[in-house]
């Protein structure tokens, strides 16, 4: 096939004078950005960013010296992608940041059409309440806020306590779906004993009657490292490594097997000591966290190819289609987030191994 002509001189202005003059009408031609409407391959705006947590840590705790998490109401630092500076984003639909609460303070109770997840950091001993149940926080607990609940979150020990927020919030802008409401009281009343929805939903069974209570997010709304752990540790045991992911399970929703919030895939995964992962690449950008141990992450892209160390507590976030290398001398685990449910719904997810 002949490539097509260069148009001439006199042609080139003739264009510009049809474009100057249907642009009142709120006109534009395809053709001169289809190229980048429908690129040939995913082309992220953001980047590989990597957060350590030592370095972040002072500016938390100068921030809960400054404001209250009543004033602030939730008093985070946003985790910003650093191609995406003022658009309160860690990548193009997801949302993260890093939570304080201090000793006998609450976060006041609201609700918001956009799906929260926490994951905690350091600390523990403070709670989080969603729609009449409490559960307490601890390091390496993933815990669910599902849309358009109520939910508050208070600290009744002595330590402040630390977490990850991961929402939908980019999305819901999007999509201009976005509500929001605050609760009459700073803490809902508590109507159910701590333990209520793990005990009715998390042991692969489910009550005979009653619908779903949260739509299509899982019931369960925190769920324990410890039996994550656990989960890893036997898989380890009883089944060969991926040599690209290490062991890695994923979240489910008990009741639908599927991922327990409806636009977020949580994982959990374990490299053991002395893993050096292949490559691979994915279209949904993923945020992760590290549970235990240390290692070091190779993620390639059109800006080149960047390494980060990471430690405990530290966060780093991997855009669309860059490629990822995990590596791990000592072990480690990482949990991370991505928006892979609704890659999946729209038939669009792609992931690439490479050998």
């Amino acid at each position: 096939m002949n490539a097509p002509s260069s148009p001439t001189e006199h042609q080139v202005l003739q264009r510009q004078q049809l474009y100057q003059e249907m642009s009142p009408l709120n006109l534009t031609p395809l053709w001169e950005v289809l190229h980048a409407l429908v690129p040939v391959q995913p082309k992220s705006p953001c980047v590989p960013a990597y957060w350590n947590y030592d370095q972040v840590r002072p500016f938390l705790q100068r921030a809960g010296e400054l404001i209250s998490a009543e004033e602030a109401v939730r008093r985070v630092l946003i985790l910003e992608n650093p191609a995406l500076r003022g658009k309160s984003a860690i990548t193009q639909s997801l949302y993260a940041g890093l939570q304080l609460i201090l000793p006998t303070e609450v976060a006041p109770s609201h609700r918001h059409t956009q799906s929260a997840l926490r994951f905690i950091v350091e600390g523990q001993g403070a709670y989080t309440a969603v729609d009449g149940e409490r559960t307490t926080m601890r390091p390496g607990d993933f815990i669910i806020t599902p849309s358009w609940t109520w939910h508050d979150h208070g600290n009744e020990v002595n330590e402040p306590v630390v977490w990850l927020d991961g929402l939908d919030i980019p999305m819901i802008s999007f999509l201009d779906a976005g509500f929001a409401e605050n609760g009459s009281a700073k803490s809902q009343s508590v109507t159910q004993p701590e333990g209520s929805s793990f005990a009715s939903y998390g042991h692969n069974m489910a009550p005979v009657r009653g619908d779903a209570p949260f739509g299509q997010t899982s019931p369960i709304f925190n769920y324990p490292y410890e039996k994550s752990r656990e989960a890893l540790h036997q898989m380890e045991q009883h089944t060969a490594i991926d040599p690209w992911d290490g062991f890695k399970l994923r979240f489910i929703n008990p009741l639908s097997g599927g991922a327990p919030m409806p636009t977020i895939q949580p994982f959990m995964q374990r490299l053991p000591a002395g893993f050096d992962g292949k490559a691979w690449r994915q279209t949904d950008g993923a945020v992760y966290s590290v549970v235990e141990g240390k290692g070091s992450a190779h993620v390639s892209g059109p800006e080149g190819m960047v390494r980060f160390d990471f430690s405990a507590r530290d966060h780093f976030v991997v855009p669309s289609w860059h490629t990822l290398q995990l590596q791990s001398a000592t072990g480690c685990v990482l949990f991370s987030f991505s928006d892979r449910p609704v890659h999946q719904a729209l038939g669009i997810h792609r992931e690439e191994r490479i050998s």
